[in-house]
């Protein structure tokens, strides 16, 4: 992987140098974890004029192997108890190789922080890097998806398990960390985000989370959770009923979610614009009459961040990609009454490839469970 974080690092390089910028420092963990293989607590990534360093506040060798850093890059740990800051030390460092301008996650550091760059090195202009890393991650490599692959297979594996229990009496809380536990039982390095389970008139709110109320018969229930793998984050979400038959409103209301979750993972091809995407799920349910609270997005990007760019949103700029892994995730909630959220990870492929990629398996059949 080394070839792979040292090509990452090149290409930033070339975006910093075309802006004018000799230097760039890194700060956003995530971003530091594409660039360098690891983010110790609180490290920087300086890519200098001469070297580039990752700049920790403390020694690294304890970490797991997998969170080790890219071998071919010099890490500096700090002196001290505590070792200062790693941002402002990496300035200091920017400077002494000669740099004269250093471009630096504006949108990350705080005011104070930023501050603190330019009183360590007041020579040293300081330009803003914008979201330049976050575009470079949108794309992922195969290495990247298998990732995101196998933290699929883990979270539906751990949904499968729980759809076998009985699940009538248990609270939302209890089920969510089993959901939680079993995840890391079969391999992840832990849940992508607080897992959402909700019941009854909580069912198919966004953002759900899990409270003391009791899974009852008649219930829709609702799941969304995912794992995290080598770092990779994926999602699903799955609608079902609890103990009977399901009634004919919730039938009819799952259909209508399920035609629009379609839609949209239909719609994922490259060069397809990221509105239009949205779009495509979100017309099935407002030409049904649910436009009123609605979520504000049908999907998102997913990576070493449970919500990365694109956004499959009314508002979204640009087209996707191939390659691009991205949720589909459309639902309706009735306040009262309960609704319904499908949601999976897809990676966009072209035609030729088989189409949109689905990582996400468990069936959107509705079962009564």
């Amino acid at each position: 992987m080394s070839e792979v974080y040292a090509a990452r690092r090149t290409r930033l390089r070339e975006y910093c140098n075309a802006g004018g910028s000799a230097a760039a420092l890194v700060s956003r963990p995530a971003n530091v974890r594409y660039l360098a293989g690891a983010a110790p607590h609180g490290a920087v990534l300086l890519l200098g004029k001469t070297e580039d360093l990752l700049v920790c506040a403390g020694p690294t060798a304890d970490r797991p192997t997998q969170e080790r850093p890219d071998e071919a890059l010099r890490v500096q740990p700090l002196p001290g108890v505590g070792g200062g800051d790693p941002a402002v030390a990496a300035a200091g460092l920017a400077a002494r190789q000669g740099a004269d301008s250093l471009a630096v996650e504006e949108h990350h550091l705080t005011v104070a922080r930023h501050r603190a760059l330019g009183s360590v090195a007041p020579g040293l202009r300081l330009a803003n890097l914008c979201g330049a890393v976050e575009q470079l991650r949108v794309v992922k490599d195969e290495e990247e998806i298998s990732c995101l692959r196998i933290g699929a297979e883990i979270t539906d594996q751990a949904l499968g398990e729980l759809l076998e229990s009985i699940l009538v009496g248990r609270t939302e809380r209890h089920l969510a960390l089993e959901l939680e536990r079993r995840l890391v039982d079969h391999g992840a390095d832990g849940p992508a985000f607080p897992t959402s389970v909700a019941t009854g008139p909580n069912a198919g709110r966004p953002g759900h989370r899990p409270t003391d109320r009791r899974v009852e018969e008649g219930d829709f229930l609702s799941v969304c959770l995912g794992a995290t793998y080598r770092g990779y984050r994926c999602e699903i979400g799955r609608t079902f009923v609890i103990g009977t038959a399901p009634a004919d409103w919730q039938i009819e209301l799952y259909d209508l979610v399920f035609a629009a979750q379609r839609a949209g993972r239909e719609s994922l091809v490259p060069g397809a614009a990221c509105r239009d995407v949205d779009r495509a799920a979100r017309q099935v349910l407002d030409s049904a009459g649910y436009t009123e609270g609605l979520t504000a997005l049908t999907g998102h990007g997913v990576g070493l961040e449970i919500d990365e760019d694109p956004q499959l949103s009314p508002a979204a700029m640009g087209k996707l990609d191939a390659c691009v892994p991205v949720t589909v995730e459309p639902g309706v909630h009735l306040p009262g009454r309960g609704g319904v959220r499908i949601d999976d990870t897809l990676v966009v492929r072209p035609e030729a490839d088989g189409g949109p990629e689905l990582l996400t398996i468990t069936t959107k059949e509705l079962l009564a469970l």
